[in-house]
């Protein structure tokens, strides 16, 4: 059963994991575990992720191009090679400028 993850002990370039799809937001799973998964998604023009809240820290790291995201009403700009945490139950938002790629970790824990 394929678990749509990649495979394991396999160099990857990870900006070429996803490819940009024209009018759509592409996502693939890196490795999905019950205390948390790593996926990489792409994102074309005109496209990006609803306000959200979620029970979990997740770590987005930016692999192409450049995107604004906005935690808890403050907006930060993130470009290729930078990084942030959106801590647990707080609202975000991701606005891409441009077509954009990133990595999104999320860390599942009993303790939230």
């Amino acid at each position: 059963m394929d678990s749509g993850e990649i495979k394991k002990g396999i160099s990857n370039i990870t900006v070429e994991i996803v490819e940009y799809l024209q009018n759509s937001v592409v996502i693939k799973t890196i490795l999905r575990k019950s205390t948390g998964n790593i996926s990489v998604m792409s994102f074309d023009n005109g496209e990006g992720l609803t306000e959200r809240t979620t029970p979990f820290d997740t770590f987005v790291q930016v692999i192409d191009g450049e995107a604004t995201i906005v935690i808890a009403g403050k907006m930060n700009l993130l470009k290729t090679g930078s990084s942030i945490v959106i801590p647990a139950h707080a609202s975000s938002l991701i606005e891409p400028n441009g077509r954009f790629k990133m990595i999104l970790t999320v860390i599942k824990s009993g303790y939230e």
